[in-house]
């Protein structure tokens, strides 16, 4: 299994300075992907923005959204044409993974309706299609496409448009669930070979871990209202469960954990580099 590495791009606070460093800094600890998460009503970078300036000062890392809110952005053809621009920019690394999205406020803030964003989402998902395989608009070539969510039609999905699914946040036994629901949904639809599979999860490591895990996970699913406790007490704050974590994906039928961080300082990089690879 891969392990990946969040950005700390949705961390309230995180400078340039960081997110770079970061960048470089995965990539030479041989991490395989950098993540992003999406929200629009809150206080974090954009994600294809974000990997676009990761991509700038690395060379092999591949750069992800796990996942980017696509009914957000309105127009399928010109998220397309954003997302092979950083695809062909970075050489080829780009992981475009898309779900629905599941508030309110984030489709309120750019007057999309929150109602209709299943709906968008598949004519969006036909619009990539059309762009990635023509000539007229961008350029060559098409990212990967990953899809996140747990409904019925998110699988369908899947098996129709992309190349795999990921699980936006839960345990191993969820994930061997989604495994599942993700390979039957391929084999109705007649694709070959076998879908990519991908999963999150949270870190922070050092002293004061438990403190930027309260923090960060909070403020960042405080909408989640009592919930978000469950969250907080998620996060891995010790090396030990790192690994723990690690183990339990690939043995569930992970093929990529990318592990997201709760504190922005760089070195937090090299903590979770010396967690996985003991």
């Amino acid at each position: 299994m891969d392990v990946g590495i969040g950005l700390p791009s949705t961390i309230r606070g995180t400078t340039r300075e960081q997110l770079l460093e970061w960048a470089r800094r995965a990539e030479a600890r041989g991490f395989s992907s950098l993540g992003t998460i999406d929200r629009i009503a809150y206080g974090n970078y954009e994600p294809l923005i974000a990997l676009a300036a990761a991509g700038a000062v690395t060379e092999r890392i591949r750069l992800a959204t796990t996942v980017l809110l696509a009914p957000t952005r309105r127009d399928g053809t010109l998220l397309a044409k954003q997302a092979a621009s950083v695809n062909a920019l970075s050489g080829g690394r780009l992981v475009l993974g898309v779900a629905v999205g599941g508030r309110e406020d984030d489709f309120a803030s750019v007057g999309a309706d929150f109602h209709k964003r299943g709906q968008e989402f598949d004519a969006m998902l036909e619009a990539f299609n059309a762009t990635w395989d023509g000539d007229a608009i961008g350029p060559d070539g098409r990212p990967s496409l990953i899809i996140g969510g747990s409904v019925p039609a998110a699988f369908e999905r899947t098996a129709k448009y992309a190349d795999g699914w990921v699980m936006g946040g839960g345990t191993p036994d969820m994930l061997r669930e989604g495994i599942e629901k993700t390979r039957a949904a391929w084999k109705a639809a007649g694709r070959d070979g076998e879908p990519r599979i991908m999963s999150l999860a949270y870190y922070a490591l050092g002293e004061n871990a438990k403190d930027a895990a309260r923090a960060y996970l909070g403020d960042y699913y405080s909408f989640l209202g009592d919930y978000v406790d469950t969250i907080v007490g998620s996060a891995a704050t010790d090396a030990e469960t790192v690994r723990a974590y690690v183990q339990g994906f690939e043995e569930a039928g992970c093929d990529e954990l990318v592990i997201f961080p709760c504190d922005p300082d760089p070195g937090q990089v090299d903590l979770l580099a010396d967690a996985t690879s003991k």
